[in-house]
């Protein structure tokens, strides 16, 4: 039911609104691009398929940066701009320094784009694009990007140490976390299965493996067993101290491709990060642990949940029509 809601809403707003190139007062379009830079989304997608064919990380990376941008003053291109004068990068914020990767990429398809469309295609918009292509070119779902965003004037590295989250969250300060950001439990549940692609550094999951209690999740004894022997294995992997920067998969089993293992995993108690097992160890109501069955059980209904709430992120107070500016380089505001 997901999907066709998102099918029903995109074709009433077409059939209202038309799908030409106008964005303002608030509201993104499809073909946004279709007579200023038709070339746009194709420039967009080959430069993405080819960094992820050289790294398949690169796809997670992607999705996570646009998800770090919208969570802060909304989807606006702030996370990529660089520290000036006295503005401070949200890329030194705790949860993105030396964490996020992609900015070379963006540098790179946006260099394209200029020579292609000068002065034409946000940022903002790029990264939008580049996440549903990553998601796609791994095996996820594909969807229509609505676009017309235009690039702040300004980061907030203040925003980005409060409003992104923590890997060591518990399921309450995620919901608190989401429904700042206007979004609700279901999202919460959706966009957390980008975590089935991806790589975590030691120091986002070392609580998990040493502090958590052993008893987290034990449905049953072999449950437990098998709890008990991945966090062996993460433990053989990340020391109690030292190792911060060593990666360990978010999905041990498809970790470079989209699908619903990841609910599979939190189900067994095999969720990398604190705030992944939460989703079923703290949800005393049980509303939260039936969407991850829903979603282990049926692939397509987390597809459907995940396109939903992709689309629902990426209208995060968004600058339209006379708000911010389309830059010129990523990494800074147009002199």
């Amino acid at each position: 039911m997901g999907f066709l809601r998102v099918v029903f809403v995109i074709a009433l707003f077409v059939i209202l609104h038309g799908s030409g190139s106008l964005s303002e007062d608030g509201v993104l379009v499809l073909d946004y691009y279709k007579e200023t830079c038709p070339s746009a989304e194709g420039i967009v997608r080959r430069g993405v398929r080819v960094a992820v064919i050289k790294d398949p990380r690169m796809a997670a990376s992607l999705l996570r940066l646009h998800f770090h941008d919208c969570f802060v003053m909304g989807c606006d291109a702030s996370i990529l701009l660089d520290s000036y004068g006295e503005m401070v990068s949200e890329k030194e914020a705790e949860q993105n320094k030396d964490s996020l990767r992609g900015f070379e990429l963006i540098d790179s398809i946006k260099y394209r784009l200029e020579e292609a469309c000068p002065c034409t295609v946000s940022c903002a918009d790029i990264l939008a694009i580049a996440a549903r292509d990553a998601v796609s070119l791994r095996g996820g779902p594909r969807w229509q990007v609505w676009l017309g965003r235009r690039d702040s004037l300004e980061a907030s590295f203040t925003g980005a140490n409060l409003f992104i989250p923590s890997p060591n969250s518990s399921l309450e300060m995620l919901i608190a976390n989401f429904k700042d950001q206007g979004l609700d439990i279901s999202d919460l549940a959706a966009l957390s299965g980008s975590h089935t692609m991806g790589r975590a550094r030691c120091l986002s999951f070392r609580e998990r493996i040493y502090h958590d209690s052993d008893n987290d999740q034990e449905h049953n004894q072999d449950t437990h067993k098998l709890h008990t022997t991945f966090r062996k294995i993460l433990r053989s992997m990340c020391p109690e101290s030292g190792r911060d920067y060593k990666l360990a998969p978010l999905d041990f089993n498809t970790p470079a491709k989209f699908d619903n293992n990841y609910f599979h995993n939190i189900l067994q108690g095999r969720g990398l990060l604190h705030s992944d097992n939460v989703l079923i160890t703290e949800d005393i109501e049980g509303e939260m642990r039936r969407m991850v069955w829903d979603f282990a059980s049926h692939q397509h209904h987390f597809f459907s949940s995940f396109v939903n709430s992709m689309v629902k992120m990426g209208n995060i107070n968004v600058l339209t029509g006379d708000q911010g500016e389309v830059r010129k380089n990523c990494r800074y505001v147009n002199i």
